[in-house]
């Protein structure tokens, strides 16, 4: 059951945990974070992290987009397919600095920003196409950037409490939380 293979990633930070996967963490996490135990802080942190890898992979992908001369449709594709590459790396990188492994630490990364990417490029992008003449500005427009900095700061703002609502049920950052400490 694929619960039970992640039940030690909701461990959150224990002493003495080492990121085995035969560590038996069932029950251990239960109670251990309720809602209430979440800050917004901490979920503003996790939305933050992410968002930085979305918007690197984004803006590479429109400026390559761009500068193949591709349309909309493949250009935002792409921007899609580097924002999630760069969101996962950005969480990997630091699970990776624990010095867990890599099969390990690729699972972690998504499980933990899966749904918290998904929901950003859904906003961000949403915005953007819905916005008149956003898709057809340039990179050298001001609108371009503008319009770019609203739809990010949209989806932070919707991601935020969705990260919140995972950290609180020992899922999404949670799980990246146990090897920072």
């Amino acid at each position: 059951m694929q619960h039970d293979a992640h039940a030690h990633d909701m461990h959150h930070g224990h002493e003495g945990h080492d990121g085995h996967e035969g560590h038996d963490a069932h029950g251990a996490h239960t109670g251990h974070t309720g809602p209430g135990k979440v800050s917004w802080s901490m979920a503003a942190q996790a939305t933050l992290h992410c968002l930085t890898g979305c918007a690197i992979g984004e803006v590479l992908g429109m400026v390559i987009g761009t500068a193949l001369g591709w349309g909309n449709v493949q250009t935002m594709i792409l921007a899609i397919v580097l924002a999630f590459f760069f969101g996962y790396a950005f969480t990997l990188r630091g699970v990776l600095k624990a010095g867990v492994g890599f099969r390990t630490a690729f699972r972690v990364a998504l499980a933990a920003d899966t749904l918290s990417i998904t929901v950003m490029e859904l906003i961000d992008n949403g915005v953007l196409a819905l916005w008149p003449g956003a898709m057809d500005a340039h990179l050298a427009d001001a609108m371009f950037w503008g319009v770019l900095a609203f739809a990010l700061f949209a989806a932070f703002l919707i991601t935020t409490p969705v990260n919140k609502w995972m950290i609180g049920r020992g899922k999404g950052h949670a799980v990246v939380h146990q090897y920072h400490h």
